[in-house]
């Protein structure tokens, strides 16, 4: 059985006390959009107390920036292409890798949570019975939500539900705020959370969307639905503080991928997959108020749970966690750079949202090392986002993709702003991410990074090869015949083509689906 960890517990010592974990994760956030990154028009009081009185990591990375892809990495320290059928989103989760959270509960800790989980996906044990990921769910408090759009779940409430069931034991707990996917209720930002659109200064809009009121106001919704997340956060660190547990409680705040808006959710681009990321544990962390330049990545998560808990890794070498535990920066008095070797991370995807004919996937492998980006498109003559009919799905229904997606038929420089967003991709791709965070600048073809384009090419096809990446290995197509989530072979392509009813929901409004045949020029273009 190819499970990643056994769970044989070392004896607690009496002057030992395992850390309770809250593993805070917000739905479709890009690093720079909280107050302790500098952003001034998203209001993130709590996250910031975080990251003051504990760590502010500013180069944490997801390997693959989509929901069910990335929380697969999270919660087994693998990276999606060493995850079958969990590479993908909307997947079937193997039932031969473990989670962190089943472990945990294993070794003597309460686990939970509220909202989210590892989602989407369908998870089953051997047996075929229904497998739950994060062990016990927590959602029957209900609460009515400031628009109909944000959850209903009172998250605060059941934690405290949660806190009830711990009887004395340490505890590992989920957040999963379901905010700020989309969709969002126009104008609530304006309307209901006191903004105004000049609050989103020019440079904060990237240079890849139109700057117009309706981006601006979009903006501001997604605002207000991660203050909403922040708000829930604070409810829970006041429960933990009037119970006695927050000094000894290892409190983790990320996402799971960039923002909901084109060329960043779904992509592998700087603001797809830079994500924030604080924690805070006032018994357990050194010199709080620390800046942590290292490269973290997602798969560091599971690792460094299992090692606060004492949990002894398996020695047969197939069951191996891919990623580090992070357990030496907490002990460090450093700020910057704690451990040199710690400079990239790896980054990918396969299939994502479907709507490809056969519904293909778009295979990307990358590679950040310090302030560099070097990307391999696998398959350039595909679609990056999805496919002009379906609604390229793999970006999510928004104000602002109607917009750029009304410019394909533009004569004029505007034209740009559905290439930038939807057009096809060379086969590779470097930027310079010091100088060029929006990745628009392609240096590909400079002679003077030669060097730099053979060094991270080979750095990161070999570390793909340790790592058994079938993409790499000639056996990358395997990842566009995994069963979906249903665990049936479902062409969804095919389903759009027929104008099924019950899809794009969610996904694409009316006006994101266009006629094939008026994009000729659009057909032909690639970004350069």
């Amino acid at each position: 059985m190819f499970a990643f960890y056994a769970f044989k517990q070392k004896r607690e010592k009496a002057e030992q006390k395992r850390p309770n974990i809250l593993f805070a994760i917000m739905d479709d956030v890009t690093y720079q959009h909280l107050g302790a990154y500098g952003c001034s028009w998203v209001k993130t009081p709590n996250f910031d107390r975080i990251a003051k009185n504990g760590l502010l990591f500013k180069n944490a990375y997801t390997p693959n920036a989509k929901c069910a892809p990335s929380r697969s990495c999270i919660v087994t320290g693998r990276n999606s292409w060493q995850l079958e059928e969990a590479a993908n989103h909307w997947s079937y989760f193997p039932a031969k890798f473990r989670s962190f959270a089943e472990v945990l509960a294993e070794n003597g800790y309460q686990v939970g949570f509220t909202g989210k989980g590892v989602s989407p996906v369908v998870a089953k044990n051997t047996d075929g019975s229904p497998r739950q990921m994060l062990v016990n769910a927590f959602n029957k408090i209900t609460t009515v939500p400031p628009t109909p759009q944000i959850s209903n779940v009172d998250y605060a409430a059941n934690f405290t539900e949660f806190l009830k069931s711990t009887k004395g034991k340490p505890f590992f707990f989920w957040y999963g705020g379901l905010e700020p996917h989309r969709s969002y209720e126009y104008g609530s930002g304006l309307n209901k959370g006191g903004k105004k659109l000049s609050d989103v200064p020019d440079t904060d809009i990237y240079p890849f969307w139109p700057k117009a009121d309706s981006v601006r106001t979009d903006l501001l919704d997604y605002a207000f639905e991660i203050e909403y997340f922040d708000k829930q956060l604070g409810k829970m660190l006041k429960q933990l503080e009037e119970n006695g547990q927050l000094s000894n409680t290892l409190i983790v705040v990320t996402s799971d991928n960039g923002m909901p808006f084109p060329r960043v959710k779904g992509q592998e681009y700087e603001y797809s997959n830079h994500l924030p990321l604080a924690m805070m544990w006032a018994d357990g962390i050194k010199h709080p108020g620390r800046k942590i330049d290292d490269y973290i990545s997602f798969i560091d998560f599971a690792p460094t749970f299992l090692q606060l808990a004492d949990v002894r890794k398996d020695k047969n070498p197939m069951a191996a966690i891919t990623g580090k535990s992070l357990v030496d920066i907490f002990s460090s008095d450093q700020s910057g750079i704690i451990a040199k070797d710690r400079n990239f991370v790896l980054v990918g995807k396969e299939r994502h949202d479907v709507g490809r004919p056969n519904d293909e996937g778009y295979p990307i492998r990358g590679i950040f090392e310090e302030h560099m980006l070097f990307l391999k498109n696998f398959k350039p003559d595909r679609w990056p986002s999805g496919d002009p009919i379906t609604g390229y799905l793999n970006t999510d229904g928004s104000p602002t993709k109607t917009l750029c997606l009304n410019n394909v038929y533009a004569t004029d420089d505007r034209f740009k702003y559905w290439l930038w967003n939807f057009g096809k991709r060379p086969d590779e791709e470097l930027y310079d991410i010091a100088r060029d965070p929006q990745c628009m600048n392609n240096l590909i073809h400079q002679s003077k990074y030669l060097a730099t384009i053979k060094r991270l090419r080979t750095k990161m096809l070999a570390k793909l090869t340790e790592q058994h990446d079938p993409r790499v290995l000639g056996e990358g197509d395997i990842f566009d015949h995994y069963r979906y989530s249903d665990t049936k072979s479902v062409n969804f392509y095919e389903r759009y083509m027929a104008k099924d009813p019950t899809l794009g929901k969610g996904w694409v409004n009316k006006t994101d689906f266009q006629d094939i045949s008026k994009l000729p020029n659009a057909l032909k273009s690639r970004n350069k």
